[in-house]
């Protein structure tokens, strides 16, 4: 069994600190039983290439690290950017054949995919805890979440439909006709290593595209894990499997990608200083950028919310995940009145808050995912401190910790201090006051990033300003709900430095085909538009 280092962290304040029972070592027999399931190899390096076939890339050898032991799970042979070109010349066949199968073919195809990821959730589930170190209940969930997409793309694939239009011109008829773009890549980040790719491939595929991905080195084991299985079906079904290629590897399959006149959607998630990047490579070859890039989202509390149920969200939306998520709440703004009040009931539920092992059921907060990160945390605090703010809660790393554990924390700091203006991928909640609702829609504004926000109140004049031309311009807008824990139906993205790209639901579809304006003459004439005569 597991061997705790067991604790309870002091806070600043003095209040009654956190639950922590964290792991000094993984569990082998819990390990090896995940990689089974899965058909990943625990001993020798696994192949990080497919296109149909599996192959052990050129790249390095990377080894998987367990951020609550910071063991070694696994190790995967990494493909190249000489890998990739050879992928590439797969997926180009396999594009021919994909693209001429009805959609609600491919509907079913992915509808059959949605089963095997129901059928191996649990494990997949598992191996996203183990690998990327969010507690299981939000492994268990980000399966699902691809699940979810799944039966979302199987009923697009019936309703992908263009328009009609009425022709000025006798004998003539105009219509849209929607057709796929070709190849779709995937760059996903470390914090959902396999929501994002199922967010984009379940779209693409339905649409007629391939789908080419590269996920984060750190999550290898979840990219690989997640092509056996949907790659499975194709294959089970006589299609070519390089329909869903996969290549890991560093920055240079990265830097191919982008600049690959083949890919002509590039769906890039990770940081703003990266995604600026590529979203320059991309669009200098007219392909089509997606990027979903950092946030920095605000969480305010009016005078008439409801104060518990405001203090849960904002647990959730601060912890949940380590605050690793890009809908992470950054920054809490609380109206002067109830401040004393909201924050005393905060302190209690952050210290009723179980720092743990992923994997066990009772863990709420589980490591960061890398020794960078806990760097990040650390570093981020002292400048909170130089600049003028206080640590009101947690703000240390776990003692004896042999994983990336931290505190999640809480501060107080003016909301124009600069390292309020900066995302940093921890547990790090920055607090602040406010008087009026105005006050507070500039002050969530203010930030360079747009993608989450959420307002806690009762009234409706307050909820229809939040929501309108003058409120939030986030590309989620919420109410009385945490900025965090989406649902797959609406399109989810946001604006500014967050990189204005939409994933997802609502008509996200529409950005994965290209639309085509077809005008038929069966006239016998050539009547022209807007009356012009040419003869």
């Amino acid at each position: 069994m597991l061997r705790y280092a067991t604790s309870r962290a002091a806070t600043a304040t003095g209040r009654r600190g956190l639950h922590i029972n964290v792991p000094k070592t993984q569990n082998t027999a819990v390990v090896s039983s995940i990689l089974k399931d899965l058909g990943i190899d625990a001993k020798q390096p696994n192949a990080g290439v497919y296109d149909g076939e599996w192959h052990h890339g050129s790249g390095a050898v990377r080894e998987a690290i367990n951020p609550a032991t910071n063991e070694v799970i696994a190790s995967v042979a990494e493909g190249s950017a000489a890998d990739y070109e050879a992928v590439m010349k797969k997926v180009e066949e396999a594009k021919l054949e994909w693209r001429e199968i009805p959609a609600p073919k491919r509907g079913e195809i992915v509808r059959q995919m949605r089963e095997a990821l129901a059928a191996k959730i649990e494990p997949l589930g598992k191996l996203v805890s183990l690998e990327m170190g969010k507690i299981t209940a939000e492994g268990i969930g980000e399966v699902q979440e691809y699940v979810d997409i799944c039966d979302y793309a199987v009923g697009l694939s019936r309703m992908m439909n263009g328009k009609v239009i009425p022709s000025e011109r006798p004998g003539h008829f105009m219509m849209e006709q929607v057709n796929p773009l070709g190849n779709v890549g995937v760059i996903s980040a470390f914090n959902f290593p396999v929501a994002v790719y199922g967010w984009n491939s379940a779209l693409a595929l339905v649409a007629g595209n391939t789908a080419v991905w590269k996920g984060a080195p750190s999550t290898n084991l979840s990219s690989i894990a997640t092509t056996k299985i949907v790659a499975d079906v194709l294959e089970k079904n006589g299609l070519p499997g390089a329909i869903t290629a996969l290549c890991t590897g560093a920055a240079d399959v990265g830097e191919a990608m982008a600049k690959d006149k083949r890919i002509n959607l590039l769906s890039f998630t990770g940081s703003t200083e990266v995604g600026r990047k590529v979203g320059v490579t991309v669009q200098q070859r007219f392909g089509r950028p997606l990027l979903e890039l950092g946030g920095n989202n605000a969480l305010i509390v009016m005078d008439d919310a409801d104060i518990k149920l405001a203090v849960r969200a904002t647990l959730f939306a601060a912890v949940g995940t380590a605050g690793q998520r890009c809908t992470t709440v950054r920054r809490l703004f609380l109206h002067e009145a109830i401040e004393k009040e909201f924050m005393a009931a905060l302190t209690a539920a952050y210290a009723q808050v179980r720092i743990g092992d992923p994997l066990d059921a009772a863990t709420l907060c589980g490591p960061l995912h890398t020794k960078a990160a806990v760097a990040a945390y650390e570093q981020g605090l002292e400048q909170v401190v130089a600049q003028g703010g206080q640590i009101l809660f947690g703000g240390k790393r776990v003692a004896g910790a042999s994983g990336n554990y931290v505190e999640p924390t809480i501060t107080r700091i003016a909301a124009s201090a600069p390292v309020v203006q900066h995302e940093i991928f921890v547990p790090i909640l920055h607090t602040h006051t406010f008087k009026t609702l105005e006050e507070a829609i500039a002050a969530n504004n203010a930030v360079g990033q747009g993608l989450s926000s959420s307002l806690f109140t009762s009234s409706p004049s307050n909820i229809f300003k939040w929501t309108g031309p003058a409120g939030s311009d986030c590309g989620i807008v919420n109410v009385n709900i945490p900025t965090n824990g989406a649902e797959i139906g609406g399109a989810f993205g946001g604006e500014k430095e967050t990189g204005g790209g939409r994933e997802s639901g609502s008509d996200a579809w529409k950005q994965y085909v290209r639309l085509s304006t077809c005008t038929i003459n069966y006239s016998g004439a050539l009547p022209l538009a807007q009356g012009i005569k040419f003869e």
